[in-house]
């Protein structure tokens, strides 16, 4: 319960508002409360849910607990009704001994608010201790001449209470020599002294006997008794006397068992048993007695068992020195005991968080450490520190109290875990330290997107890939853990050609495999673009994209497509035109064809397959160019089938063929007999029309003949006049192309090559023929002047070019 001040008397009001202050002033620091000794477990000390402001369900929800250095926790928090009770039997005499107040400090912590409130409980002491003399019985000798009013000191009588429970007074038994005197010490103790009221006379009684009884002032009152034997003796008029009134000497604490502190000394001027000096502990408190050892005969004073400076400080003993015949001197002894280094500072962690995510905020409280050294002076200051380059600090508190903070913002990625190892350092010598360790968990947060090793894939796949084939596969990679890096995958929506990507292309969202949802052709597209998306399951959850190209490549999947001789609709053949005057290497025709695939699948070869006169014909390997290869000869057949294979170089190669037949004739009338012994008798109502064919390709070719007259006219006109004008030597120089010959009119028969291709019905075939351009005219080299429409161009005759138009019969 809390401490009550009570007001004696109200003479004036000022003292009254003295008293409040005083109480407002203990109300507002330490939580007090007083409870006496030797309550029963669980005993009621106080609410301390009233005077922390909280209602008592709130204790167990804030975590509210006690925290005190003590070796033995004398309070418990009753969390159900709020209340302060004591854990167990307390002894106030083993606690605090003879002080007059004994006060137990502790500090209960709120842990929710890391939050300490100091706690005072005054231990009231009651009569539970008997006063006790140290010994049972105590023996004097007293000279028969002493005279009366001689005082002899009695052993003092120990009572561990206090106050007025404390011992209190001395009694001794009637008797007619001696009577009780108890005379107040300078610590306010009494000391017992017999004094003699009348002579003692060893004949008539030699011995004496009392029985001394102390009183303490408790209800009801205890006691304890001493026995008193007083013998008389002859007289010895000489007392012993100590060389020193107070005896001193300081010792370290840690001095070894059995080493010698001092030596007291008394002496005594008689002779024989009068003069011999005994010396023995007077007034001395049991376990000091046991501590120290004093021999009897030299008074030698040594330690029996480890002195303590955290328990006394100052061993204070009284010796007394006693002669043969009875008479005693007193003197006192102070060991002083010196503080060594001995105790290594205590690090209690009194709260601690176990794991914290990695946005903790700087300044968060980690930890709360309480240090402790029971040393005193230098050897019992402390500091605190944490080792290592870590992002925690220590601040300190009130009463040797610290609390871990964080300094700056974590990163799990860097660092999931830390050990952080807290030392305490006393400052004496040698230094002595501890260490504890704390254990703390970063826990992630979804900070970090998934990341693609590279900013750009590509891949290739053969075109006519089966459907669901595997194509490629991307891994991204989250530096989060647990679900923050799941990563699963998908395509950024986009149209190819019109047609959504998700029609070509699938990816698994968990493997990042992408997938073909049908197979690809290299002539339809070469190549695919697209973009995926890589996204983690956090929340929020983060992405990132990255770019594949995914390239087709072409298989030999398409044959050879002949363009040109362009086969006939009704399934015919073709007919090409070779005159019978071909020279070897004439030309009869070219085979034109196009493969729609690329690179080498698309290079083409010409071979000729099949000829109904072997040998007469031979085909470009890489033009497709028909050409003769020998002369022709009479013998020859006018219609020569050939078969023309076209193949590509893919794996395997593919192929076409195309068959035409070649008609052999001088002539366009040749040709145009040949024309009517090619055509069957099954087309009797085709006469007119072939009438009309026949006088339109005779009507062309005697153009075609008079321009070609013409033609070399002009050419030998000019050429006799460049001979006749310019000298050799200035022949020389004219460029070649100039003169135009025999073979000039050759290339020039050659460049305005025709075409006959005929079937067995006419209806069916057409002939091309060539027919020069007449809006050009020749311009003369020497004049300038126009020439007739059918003058040649001169850029016809040295460029070797032709214009053709196509005639087709129908």
């Amino acid at each position: 319960m809390a401490i009550r001040v009570k007001v004696l008397g109200c003479r004036r009001l000022v003292l009254l508002f003295v008293f409040l202050g005083l109480l407002l002033e203990a109300q507002a620091g330490k939580i007090r409360y007083s409870v006496s000794e030797e309550t029963d477990k669980g005993f009621f000390v106080g609410n301390i849910a009233k005077d922390l402001g909280l209602q008592p369900q709130e204790l167990m929800e804030r975590g509210v607990r006690i925290v005190s250095r003590g070796r033995k926790q004398l309070f418990a928090l009753n969390l159900r009704s709020g209340s302060l009770v004591t854990a167990g039997r307390i002894d106030r005499e083993e606690l605090c001994a003879q002080s007059v107040r004994c006060l137990v400090s502790f500090n209960v912590l709120v842990e929710d608010k890391m939050k300490l409130f100091p706690v005072e409980v005054e231990i009231i002491d009651i009569n539970d201790n008997t006063p006790e003399f140290q010994l049972e019985e105590v023996e004097f000798k007293m000279n028969e001449i002493t005279a009366p009013g001689t005082r002899i000191p009695l052993p003092s009588g120990q009572d561990l209470d206090v106050g007025m429970n404390s011992l209190q007074s001395y009694q001794l038994s009637s008797n007619p020599h001696f009577s009780l005197d108890a005379q107040q010490g300078s610590d306010g103790s009494q000391q017992p002294e017999m004094v003699l009221q009348s002579p003692l006379d060893r004949e008539e009684e030699a011995v004496h006997h009392f029985l001394l009884t102390a009183f303490d002032g408790g209800n009801p009152a205890r006691s304890g008794t001493l026995r008193i034997r007083v013998q008389v003796v002859d007289a010895n008029d000489n007392p012993p006397a100590f060389t020193q009134a107070v005896y001193h000497t300081s010792v370290p604490e840690n001095v070894p068992l059995g080493t010698r502190l001092l030596m007291v000394k008394a002496t005594d001027p008689d002779e024989g048993a009068n003069g011999e000096v005994t010396y023995s502990f007077h007034n001395i408190d049991h376990k000091m007695a046991q501590i120290f050892h004093l021999d009897s005969y030299t008074g030698e004073i040594s330690s029996q068992e480890p002195l303590d400076f955290e328990e006394y400080t100052i061993y204070p003993m009284e010796i007394q020195a006693q002669d043969g015949a009875g008479l005693m001197a007193r003197a006192k002894v102070l060991v002083k005991v010196l503080d060594i280094n001995d105790n290594a500072p205590e690090v209690t962690i009194t709260s601690v968080t176990t794991s914290v995510p990695e946005n903790f905020p700087p300044g968060a409280i980690i930890a709360l450490i309480s240090v402790h050294d029971q040393d005193s002076g230098d050897n019992g200051h402390t500091s605190c520190s944490i080792s290592g380059n870590l992002p925690f600090k220590l601040e300190k508190l009130d009463d040797n109290y610290y609390r871990l903070v964080t300094e700056k913002t974590m990163d799990r990625e860097l660092t999931s875990q830390y050990n952080i190892t807290v030392t305490a350092t006393d400052q004496g010598t040698p230094i002595l330290s501890t260490e504890t360790h704390i254990s703390l968990q970063v826990t992630d947060i979804n900070d970090n997107p998934p990341v693609f090793p590279q900013d750009f894939y590509s891949t290739y796949i053969l075109e006519n890939n089966p459907r669901g084939a595997s194509i490629f596969c991307v891994t991204a990679h989250d530096a989060d853990s647990n679900e923050n890096a799941q990563v699963t995958y998908s395509l950024v929506e986009d149209t190819i050609q019109g047609v959504p990507l998700s029609s070509y292309i699938s990816i698994n969202s968990d493997t990042g495999v992408l997938y073909a949802l049908r197979s690809f052709d290299y002539e339809q597209f070469q190549d695919l673009h697209l973009r995926l998306m890589a996204r983690d399951s956090g929340n929020p959850p983060l992405s990132s994209n990255v770019s594949v190209s995914i390239f087709v490549l072409d298989q030999n999947d398409n044959t050879p497509e002949i363009l040109y001789p362009a086969l006939p609709t009704d399934g015919s053949t073709g007919v090409e035109l070779a005159p019978r005057s071909a020279e070897p290497g004439y030309l009869v025709t070219k085979v034109v064809a196009v493969d729609r695939d690329s690179g080498q699948n698309s290079w083409l070869s010409y071979r000729l397959l099949k000829a109904s006169e072997p040998g007469l014909f031979a085909v470009g390997l890489h033009t497709g160019e028909v050409r003769t290869a020998r002369a022709l000869l009479d013998r020859d057949a006018l219609k020569q089938s050939l078969v023309v294979a076209v193949q590509d170089h893919g794996q395997p190669p593919l192929s076409a063929t195309i068959t035409f037949t070649v008609a052999v004739a001088d002539s366009i009338p040749e040709v145009l007999a040949d024309l009517d012994s090619i055509e069957t008798s099954s087309h009797p109502d085709n006469s007119s029309f072939t009438l009309h064919l026949v006088v339109a390709v005779a009507a062309v070719s005697c153009v075609f003949l008079a321009f070609v007259i013409a033609l070399l006219v002009l050419r030998l006109r000019r050429w006799h006049r460049l001979r006749a004008q310019t000298s050799a030597s200035v022949l020389a120089g004219l460029p070649a192309s100039h003169f135009v010959g025999v073979d000039g009119v050759r290339a020039f028969l050659q460049t305005y090559s025709h075409e006959v291709s005929l079937t067995a019905d006419s209806r069916g075939s057409h002939v091309i023929f060539p027919q020069p351009n007449y809006a050009d005219t020749l311009i003369s080299q020497e004049s300038g002047e126009k020439k007739d429409f059918l003058s040649v161009p001169q850029s016809l005759l040295e460029d070797k070019k032709e214009t053709f138009s196509q005639v087709n019969l129908l």
